[in-house]
């Protein structure tokens, strides 16, 4: 995800638990002291570990967070409480296709049961109160096809 952003933004760090040989910074994004104002946190965070991710982003952001998550992050009683109710988020972008994810490597003919979508925060401007927004919903059409480029598979994802 990183590499595709850093198309379309002038500084993207990218960074990660875990040191899984992409070169990115080693960091635990929960712990510690919290991060350096960014203008957008974008991440596709643990399930398990996102509703606390994604507060720590919004403290942290200056323009706007958005996450890759399963489709079920968007129910629960506790994520209602704890982060819609306060801080719901401006868009949910829902795929129409499921996207495959499959973990530690590319498939190319994989598939999933599993639905995703983007929450996106948008904080940029004044911070409205919770009762004045309203999250907007939009459909991602088909798109995986055209997204996709020859070099994103490797003889070893095949």
């Amino acid at each position: 995800m990183a590499r595709t952003l850093a198309e379309h933004f002038d500084i993207v760090e990218a960074s990660d638990v875990h040191d899984y040989g992409a070169g990115f910074a080693v960091r635990d994004f929960l712990s510690g002291p919290p991060p350096e104002p960014v203008d957008w946190t974008i991440t596709n965070p643990p399930f398990r570990l996102a509703e606390r991710m994604v507060r720590r982003a919004i403290a942290t952001s200056r323009k706007g967070v958005a996450i890759f998550e399963r489709t079920t992050f968007i129910e629960g009683i506790g994520r209602w409480l704890n982060l819609y109710s306060k801080t719901p988020p401006s868009v949910v972008m829902q795929f129409t296709e499921r996207v495959p994810i499959h973990k530690g490597r590319l498939v190319p003919k994989g598939s999933t049961a599993t639905a995703y979508c983007w929450l996106v925060w948008v904080l940029e401007g004044k911070r409205l109160a919770p009762w004045n927004q309203i999250t907007q919903l939009a459909w991602i059409p088909p798109c995986r096809k055209r997204l996709e480029r020859d070099d994103d598979y490797t003889e070893e994802s095949e």
